[in-house]
């Protein structure tokens, strides 16, 4: 059994729009995390549908008003969506972003030093909560996001420099 896996991250609207691309996608590269694919997006509202509610489960579970302002705020610019690849890479991604709600997010991670927002907040004003980044939940997450966001095509098997150290 192979620990290595794949993971899906989108920085959202709200990463491109403050220019902080670059800063987000080195955290995972400077951890050692191996970009497998990559390309900025601006997804149409079905293509959101599918992602936040036939995987996500976000209407299911949290209503039609938290789902409308989901689709709306990932609707407002371009995104850049990602998928790496490394030893138990889900779950370390998780780590280096940090909690969903930024305010509860620790210092370090993603949202902890770059979004500060609490649901309450987000709630009271009626928007959705920019917290930067999307990022698989699980592994069964990431095994159906990845297809929805990339092709076979516009994936990439390689070798990184190192993984040659690694072995």
């Amino acid at each position: 059994m192979t620990h290595v896996q794949r993971t899906l991250v989108v920085l959202k609207p709200d990463s491109v729009g403050r220019s902080i691309i670059w800063e987000v996608i080195s955290r995972f590269e400077r951890a050692g995390l191996h970009i497998v694919g990559m390309k900025m997006v601006r997804p149409d509202k079905e293509f959101l549908h599918h992602h936040y509610e036939t995987i996500g489960k976000v209407l299911s579970r949290h209503g039609q008003k938290i789902f409308d302002i989901t689709l709306k705020m990932m609707s407002t610019g371009p995104m850049i969506a990602l998928v790496l690849e490394w030893v138990e890479v889900v779950e370390y991604v998780r780590k280096i972003v940090g909690s969903t709600e930024p305010k509860s997010a620790a210092p370090g991670t993603i949202r902890g030093d770059y979004a500060h927002m609490s649901y309450g907040y987000a709630d009271q004003v009626e928007i959705g909560i920019p917290n930067l980044v999307h990022a698989s939940g699980n592994v069964e997450e990431a095994l159906v996001e990845i297809p929805h966001w990339f092709t076979k095509e516009e994936m990439f098997d390689y070798d990184p420099m190192h993984k040659l150290f690694t072995r």
